[in-house]
C-alpha cells in the first residue's frame, strides 16, 4: 500500500532518510518541509521530495508517517503544534533528536489524548557538510539507529519503521529513553565539551608558547577534531541533557585528580597501570568492530615521503567511494608515514585493499 511520508527538516539527515525511504518504497509519496526556500529548491531538484512546503502545517494532516528531523527545541514545539491538528488515525510520529528523554516526554505530554503512535529515534550518523545538498543515501549505512519507545508506542510501530527506513541499510536498536541519554553523554556529549577545553586551553597556552600550534599533529588532532562541530547543535544538546552531562564532568574531574595524585608520587608502577587498563579498555570496546557507532572501514597504506604518492594511490581507487582520507604522521622522523583511507563500506574497503596490495609494493593494513 502507497504510504504518504512528511519529514520536517530537510538537512544533512533528513534529506539522507528520505533518499533510503526512496530507494526500498519508490512508490510511497514523500513531502517536506523546510524553513529555508534554498533548501526546499534543492530537495526538489535532487527528487529528494516529490513537495516541499515552508508551512509545517500544510503536510500535516495528510501524512502516514512524521518524521522530525529539526533541533531538539523545534522538535519539542512541532510536537506541541501537531497535538492541535487533525491528523491521520494512527499516523506514527518520531524524531531524529540526539536527545531523547525531553522529546519523548514532550510526546507522552501532549499526544496522549490523540489516536497517534509515537516513538523517540536517533540516527547515530552525520557528516561535516550539511544541508540538502549534502543529503546522501549511504549516510546511515551500518550505522545505530537507535529507537526508545514510548508510552504511546505500539507493538507494530517500531516494525513499521524500520520496514519504512529499511532503504537506510542501518542497524536499528532498541533502548530507554533515559538510559540513551546517559550513554551518549559518555561517549558523544561529553568528548565535545573536552575537545573543546582542549583546544581553549591550548589556545591560552600558545600565546606565551608559540611553537604549540606547529607542533599540534598526532594524537592532539584526533582528539580535537570534534570542537570543530557545530556550536548551536551542541548548545542545545548539552542544555536538554544537562543532569547526566555535569555528572559525567564532576567524574571526569575526580580521574584527572587521581592521575594528579600519582604523577605528584611518582608512583610509576600505578601510571604504568593506569595507561595499561586505558588501552585494554578501549581494545574490548566495539571501536574496533564494524558497525560501531562510526561504522566506518579503515585502510592504513605505509607511504614513502616521496612527491605524489598519494595522488597515485587516490588514481588507483578512482571510482570508488572515500568517506575520508588523512596522512597520520604522529611527528615520526622515519621515511615512511601512514596513509588512512576511510570508506563506508566492506565492499570498498577490499576492493582497496586489493588494487594497492597488487599494484604497489606499499605495506597495506585493514584497522
Amino acid at each position: 500500500m502507497t504510504k504518504t511520508i512528511y519529514i520536517a527538516g530537510l538537512g544533512l539527515i533528513g534529506g539522507s532518510i528520505a533518499m533510503g525511504i526512496k530507494r526500498d518504497h519508490p512508490d510511497y509519496k514523500i513531502l517536506g518541509y523546510n524553513r529555508s526556500e534554498e533548501s526546499r529548491k534543492v530537495a526538489l531538484e535532487r527528487g529528494i521530495v516529490d513537495r516541499a512546503t515552508g508551512d509545517f502545517v500544510a503536510f500535516a494532516p495528510l501524512a502516514d508517517v512524521i518524521i522530525l528531523s529539526v533541533p531538539i527545541k523545534q522538535t519539542i514545539d512541532f510536537i506541541k503544534d501537531l497535538a492541535g491538528m487533525e491528523l491521520k488515525d494512527n499516523v506514527i510520529i518520531t524524531d531524529a533528536g540526539s536527545t531523547k528523554t525531553e522529546i519523548v516526554r514532550a510526546a507522552e505530554t501532549y499526544l496522549a489524548d490523540k489516536n497517534i503512535q509515537f516513538v523517540g529515534s536517533h540516527p547515530m550518523a552525520g557528516s561535516h557538510k550539511s544541508g540538502a545538498i549534502a543529503a546522501d543515501v549511504n549516510l546511515f549505512e551500518n550505522a545505530y539507529y537507535i529507537f526508545t519507545p514510548s508510552t504511546l508506542t505500539g507493538e507494530v510501530t517500531i516494525s513499521e519503521l524500520e520496514d519504512l527506513l529499511s532503504g537506510l541499510h542501518a542497524k536499528f536498536i532498541q533502548i530507554d529513553a533515559e538510559e540513551h541519554d546517559r550513554v551518549t553523554s559518555q561517549i558523544s556529549h561529553f568528548p565535545h565539551i573536552l575537545a573543546s577545553s582542549l583546544m581553549e586551553q591550548a589556545g591560552d597556552y600558545a600565546k606565551e608558547h608559540e611553537m604549540t600550534n606547529r607542533f599540534a599533529a598526532g594524537g592532539f588532532r584526533d582528539m580535537t577534531r570534534i570542537a570543530e562541530s557545530e556550536p548551536g547543535m551542541w548548545t542545545a544538546i548539552l542544555l536538554s541533557n544537562s543532569r547526566a552531562v555535569l555528572e559525567r564532568i564532576e567524574d571526569f574531574k575526580s580521574r584527572l585528580d587521581s592521575v594528579a595524585q600519582l604523577i605528584s608520587q611518582k608512583d610509576e608502577d600505578a601510571i604504568w597501570n593506569f595507561f595499561e587498563h586505558g588501552r585494554k579498555t578501549r581494545q574490548a570496546m566495539e571501536i574496533h568492530k564494524k558497525a560501531g557507532v562510526d561504522s566506518f572501514y579503515d585502510l592504513f597504506v605505509d607511504v614513502p615521503d616521496e612527491e605524489d604518492v598519494v595522488l597515485r594511490i587516490l588514481e588507483l581507487l578512482r571510482g570508488t567511494s572515500l568517506v575520508n582520507i588523512k596522512i597520520n604522521e604522529e611527528n615520526r622522523e622515519d621515511i615512511h608515514g601512514i596513509l588512512q583511507l576511510t570508506f563506508k563500506n566492506a565492499k570498498d574497503l577490499e576492493r582497496a585493499q586489493a588494487v594497492i596490495s597488487e599494484k604497489t609494493d606499499y605495506s597495506v593494513t585493514i584497522a
